[in-house]
């Protein structure tokens, strides 16, 4: 069995650690909502409270991705297409369609 070529890639230079930590606090958050929408329905709260958060939730989750995605293309993008190879750049087009 052939394993994911795309599970197992690295970025080659370091994420920014402030980038890190915003992202790691933003998932984080996420964390606690979804505990927290967990905790609504056992509670057996109201289901307009719980789609509410559930929303709220897939923006933050939304969110995150975007900074990755803007990460991603500012070094990694920008600098393979410096490098003449177009193929991460078709790779980021495919990423962004499945944030929407």
């Amino acid at each position: 069995m052939e394993e994911c070529p795309a599970c197992k890639r690295y970025k080659s230079r370091p994420k920014d650690e402030e980038m890190n930590r915003n992202i790691k606090t933003r998932l984080n958050r996420i964390v606690g909502q979804i505990n927290g929408v967990n905790k609504m329905v056992d509670d057996n709260r109201y289901c307009s409270d719980i789609l509410i958060q559930i929303a709220a939730i897939e923006n933050a989750l939304k969110e995150v991705g975007f900074l990755i995605l803007k990460d991603h293309m500012m070094s990694c993008v920008a600098s393979d297409i410096k490098e003449g190879n177009l193929s991460s750049l078709e790779e980021a087009i495919d990423i962004s369609k499945r944030l929407q």
